[in-house]
C-alpha cells in the first residue's frame, strides 16, 4: 500500500479527555475517531488491526470446531421476556420501539437469540454437540463510557454458544475453548493470564476470564508463582489463618477516641497497627435485615463474596446505623450488641482487638470473642479480598497480585437459558431433555486497546507483528527529487509485495523527521530507510520498531532479511 493511495491522519497531541495510553495513542495514530460518547469510527489503519485480530480469532474458532453464523443486532423484547432478563438486565440495555410500537433492544449479548435458534433447529441428540459463533457489533449503554474503545458503548465481540446432550460434553467443549483462547492470545503476541472468575449477569456455574496483563488494568488478579492457581480477586479464596484464635490476654477497656472514625485514624490515635483494629461494616439485605460484617482493619470487603452469603444487600444508611447500633458510623462494633454478626475468617481469628464501643467518641481496647462479643461458628465466612502474601488456596505457595484487562470470558451456562426457553431435544430413549449450554466471549475491539496498553513506548505504538497494521514500512528520503531513491524504493516495494509481505510505502514528499515520527507512532514493526547517501554505498538503513539503533544493510540483502524476520 502506498501512503498516497491510503489514508493516514496522525495527531501531535491527543484530546484532553483521553486518559489511558491506548486511548491517546489510538487517537494520535489515526486508528479511531470519536463520533459521540462511547461511539468510535474505526479509521483505515485501526480497521486493519481490528481485522487481523478478527482473522486470528476466526481461524482458531474454526480449528476448534466452531461454526460461524451471524445473528441480528436488533432483538425482539419477547425473547428477553421469556428468560426474565428484559426487566433485570438493567439500564445498559438500549431499548427501542419500531413504527408498530413493538419493543426491541440493540443486543448487548445473544444468549436468547441463539437458544431460540437451537430450540427451533435441534431435535435429536444426534445433532449435538454444536458450537455456534459470530463476530458482531454489540451495544451496552455504559453509564460512563471512557478509555476509548476499552469501555465503549458500541463494540465488536466474538461470542460463541455451545449446546450439549450432557454435562460431560459441555465440560469437554469448555476445556477446548479454554485451550482455543490460550492459542488466540498467544498468536496475537500478548502476555495474558486465565483466571477463575464470577459468572456475573450472564449466570451459570463455572467461569474463567482471560486478561491481558497491564498496570492500567481495571481488574486485580491473584496468582501463585509456585503453581498454576490464578483467579480474579473477586473469586480468589482467602484461606483461614492456620493458627487458632489466641486467648484473651487483655482486659476490656473503653477509651475515648474523639473524632477518630476511620481505621487509620483509630490505629494512629491508639498506637496500634491497623490489623489489630476490627472493621465493622453495617449492611441491609433485600429482606430488610440489618447485619454487621467484620473484617480485619487492613482488609477490604469483597462484595461478591458477601452477596453469596447474604444475597442482595446494600450498605446501611446513617439513620439505620443510629437506630440499630445507638451511635453514629465510625464507632460501631460487635461488642455487647444484639444485631446479627458475620465475620471474615481472619477477623474471627483476632484477639485482644480494638473495636467501636457503640457509643459516639469511644472505642474498646482488649476486646475478645466469647467474653466480650458473640460470634457463632456458622457466622464465619470468606468475606474479604486476598492480599499479596496470603497462602494460595491450592496449598502450593503464596499469592501475588497483578492487574489485567479482561478480553475474554468463558462460562458454563448449564441450563439457565435452555430451561427458560424450553430448548429440548430427544435423547437416546426418545425422551425430551433440556440442553446443556456454554458461552464463550472475546472482546475483539477491546483487544486492540489492551494490546497497546502492553506495547508502547515514548514514540508511539509497538504492537506485536501479528496485529500491526503493516509488517514493513519503506521510507524513501527525497522520493520526489531523487530518481535513484525512487527506483530503489519501487523495486524493493514490488519485491516485498510479490513475496506476500504487507508493505507501506511512504511516498509522500515529507521531511524524514515527519515520516519517521508517523511510522513509529502507528506501530509498524520494521522500517527501511532509503536515501541517496546510502545508495551510493550500496546500502539501506534497517530498524526494528523496538531496536535502539538503525543498522546499514546491503540493498541486495534487505528483502531477504526482512522476510526472515517475519
Amino acid at each position: 500500500m502506498r501512503v498516497s493511495q491510503f489514508f493516514i491522519s496522525t495527531l501531535k497531541e491527543a484530546p484532553a479527555e483521553a486518559e489511558l495510553v491506548s486511548h491517546r495513542l489510538m487517537l494520535r495514530a489515526g486508528y479511531i475517531r470519536k463520533l459521540a460518547s462511547g461511539l468510535y469510527t474505526w479509521m483505515p489503519l485501526g480497521l486493519r488491526v481490528l481485522r487481523k485480530v478478527e482473522n486470528i480469532v476466526r481461524e482458531e474458532m474454526d480449528k476448534s470446531g466452531g461454526i460461524e453464523l451471524l445473528m441480528p443486532a436488533v432483538q425482539p423484547a419477547e425473547l428477553w421476556q421469556e428468560t426474565g432478563r428484559w426487566d433485570v438486565f438493567g439500564p445498559q440495555m438500549l431499548k427501542i420501539t419500531d413504527r408498530h410500537e413493538n419493543l426491541f433492544c440493540f443486543g448487548p449479548t445473544h444468549e436468547e437469540v441463539i437458544t431460540d435458534i437451537a430450540r427451533r433447529e435441534v431435535k435429536s441428540y444426534r445433532q449435538l454437540p454444536l458450537n455456534f459463533y459470530q463476530i458482531q457489533t454489540k451495544f451496552r449503554d455504559e453509564v460512563r463510557p471512557r478509555f476509548g474503545v476499552m469501555r465503549a458503548r458500541e463494540f465488536v465481540m466474538k461470542d460463541a454458544y455451545s449446546f450439549h446432550a450432557s454435562y460431560d460434553s459441555l465440560e469437554q467443549t469448555y476445556r477446548a475453548m479454554h485451550e482455543t483462547y490460550s492459542r488466540i492470545f498467544t498468536r496475537l503476541g500478548l502476555q495474558f493470564r486465565a483466571v477463575a472468575a464470577d459468572t456475573g449477569a450472564i449466570g451459570g456455574s463455572g467461569s474463567h476470564e482471560f486478561h491481558v496483563l497491564a498496570d492500567s488494568g481495571e481488574d486485580a488478579l491473584a496468582y501463585c508463582p509456585a503453581s498454576g492457581y490464578a483467579a480474579n480477586v473477586e473469586m480468589a479464596e482467602a484461606v483461614a489463618p492456620a493458627a487458632p484464635r489466641g486467648a484473651a490476654g487483655q482486659a476490656l477497656e473503653k477509651v475515648i477516641t474523639p473524632g477518630q472514625k476511620t481505621i487509620e485514624e483509630v490505629a494512629t490515635f491508639l498506637g496500634v497497627p491497623p490489623q489489630n483494629v476490627m472493621k465493622s461494616i453495617a449492611v441491609v439485605d433485600s429482606y430488610g435485615n440489618f447485619t454487621l460484617l467484620l473484617l480485619r482493619g487492613d482488609h477490604t470487603l469483597n462484595e461478591i463474596k458477601a452477596s453469596k452469603v447474604l444475597g442482595e444487600f446494600r450498605f446501611a444508611t446513617e439513620e439505620e446505623i443510629q437506630h440499630n447500633m445507638g451511635c453514629r458510623p465510625g464507632y460501631i462494633g460487635p461488642a455487647a450488641t444484639g444485631v446479627r454478626v458475620l465475620a471474615d475468617r481472619s477477623a474471627a481469628a483476632m484477639c485482644n482487638f480494638v473495636c467501636g464501643a457503640n457509643d459516639d467518641g469511644f472505642h474498646y481496647t482488649g476486646a475478645n470473642f466469647g467474653r466480650d462479643a458473640h460470634l457463632d461458628e456458622t457466622g464465619i465466612h470468606d468475606l474479604r479480598n486476598v492480599v499479596a502474601g496470603d497462602p494460595s488456596p491450592d496449598g502450593m505457595g503464596h499469592l501475588e497480585l497483578c492487574r489485567g484487562i479482561e478480553v475474554g470470558h468463558i462460562f458454563q451456562l448449564r441450563t439457565k437459558y435452555s430451561e427458560a426457553l424450553k430448548a429440548t431435544f430427544l435423547n437416546e430413549n426418545g425422551q425430551a431433555q433440556v440442553m446443556e449450554m456454554g458461552c464463550y466471549g472475546i472482546g475483539v475491539s477491546r483487544i486492540v486497546a489492551a494490546a497497546i496498553e502492553q506495547n508502547y513506548d515514548e514514540r508511539g505504538i509497538t504492537l506485536p507483528a501479528a496485529m500491526a497494521p503493516f509488517a514493513v514500512a519503506i521510507a524513501p528520503i527525497g522520493i520526489k527529487k531523487s530518481a535513484a531513491v525512487r527506483a530503489a524504493a519501487e523495486q524493493l516495494y514490488g519485491e516485498l509485495v510479490a513475496a506476500g509481505v504487507e508493505v507501506l510505502l511512504d511516498d509522500r514528499d515529507e521531511r524524514p523527521g515527519v515520516m519517521f515520527a508517523d511510522l513509529e507512532l502507528i506501530g509498524i514493526p520494521h522500517r527501511i530507510v532509503i536515501g541517496e547517501r546510502g545508495l551510493k554505498e550500496g546500502s539501506v538503513e534497517y530498524k526494528g520498531r523496538r531496536d535502539p539503533e538503525a543498522q546499514p544493510i546491503p540493498l541486495q540483502d534487505i528483502a531477504k532479511l526482512v522476510q526472515s524476520k517475519l
